[in-house]
């Protein structure tokens, strides 16, 4: 079976998402064909009434339990740095990415995962009080050790990434090699400033394309690749950050491939991404079988090269 280019998110796993449903989405995922499956050692702390995180990746602990030989089909991604440091602190007071605090992160994800290694262990966003160079030893101890496979950085700005690529080619240890930010079909304005849409970091720019492109050995994921719903939801509006004409003309386009091909526009979406140069992975966090369904639909699916062309000329 082909690899789907595509990772299931399962923030919610655990918390809002109960643990049948949880089970079944997964079971769905892989037996499609589905590979990766994303998630972080802060999930949900803002769900759970301890305010901690850790039941997502307790979940899935149970399920590779429950699913002998399923972990050797899956590449596990999880994340450290963003879990509160009691409740309520978050985003001001979080673990961040001193040696100490990844060593307890790994060992914590181990053991909630009931796995003795991570596929792909990735900075949740960047620490700005923790020198590079301690950060980056530290992860690169962790994958000479085997704990860890690839390294990824999610949310940071591109510079701080080739400043962190240099500085383990300098320590000669394990570099990143995948890059997770926010990313869809419709572009934000330039110049928006909050942690959602902001271009310094955070989102995938032209620029982070290129960069891609060029070092093939850079794996692009994106997450909330279909925004929460809102291309199909009118009750999830599409945020204030993609408010300019760009965003009506590209509406437009969408809605007339969705149409010719008879499918939805988030299914378009997903196409656009996975079949782009360079490729983006979408991490879709799926909450029920049809939208499941429709995600693995949307990754399957090879947009015909007119209707890419019209997709990307309007602006």
């Amino acid at each position: 079976m082909t690899e789907l280019k595509i990772a299931l998110g399962a923030m919610e796993y655990g918390t809002r998402i109960d643990e049948r449903t949880s089970f079944g989405l997964l079971d769905a995922y892989v037996d499609a064909g589905g590979v990766w499956i994303d998630t972080a050692n802060c999930y949900s702390f803002w769900q759970h009434p301890s305010g901690h995180g850790g039941q997502s990746e307790e979940l899935l602990g149970r399920w590779f339990a429950a699913r002998p030989g399923v972990r050797d089909r899956v590449k596990l991604a999880t994340k450290v740095g963003c879990e509160p440091l009691w409740p309520g602190s978050f985003p001001e007071h979080t673990e961040g990415l001193s040696e100490k605090a990844i060593d307890s992160a790994v060992e914590t994800s181990l053991r909630r995962l009931g796995t003795d290694h991570i596929d792909l262990y990735w900075a949740h966003r960047d620490d700005l009080e923790t020198p590079l160079e301690e950060t980056v030893a530290a992860f690169g101890k962790h994958a000479q050790a085997g704990t860890i496979g690839r390294i990824g950085l999610s949310n940071y700005a591109l510079w701080r990434v080739e400043r962190m690529r240099g500085l383990a080619l300098q320590q000669g240890v394990e570099g990143p090699t995948a890059l997770q930010m926010r990313y869809s079909y419709l572009q934000p304005r330039p110049f928006v400033r909050d942690n959602t849409h902001d271009h310094r970091f955070g989102w995938i720019t032209d620029e982070m394309l290129d960069y891609a492109d060029r070092n093939p050995e850079q794996d692009l994921f994106a997450y909330s690749p279909v925004m929460s719903g809102s291309y199909e939801r009118e009750d999830r509006p599409i945020h204030e950050a993609f408010d300019h004409p760009g965003t009506t003309r590209r509406l437009e386009a969408l809605a007339k491939v969705a149409a010719e091909l008879g499918v939805t526009r988030s299914e378009v979406v997903l196409a656009w991404l996975t079949g782009g140069t360079p490729t983006v992975i979408p991490i879709v966090g799926m909450s029920t079988p049809t939208y499941l369904q429709t995600a693995l639909a949307g990754a399957r699916l090879t947009l015909p090269t007119e209707l890419r062309t019209l997709l990307d000329e309007p602006w």
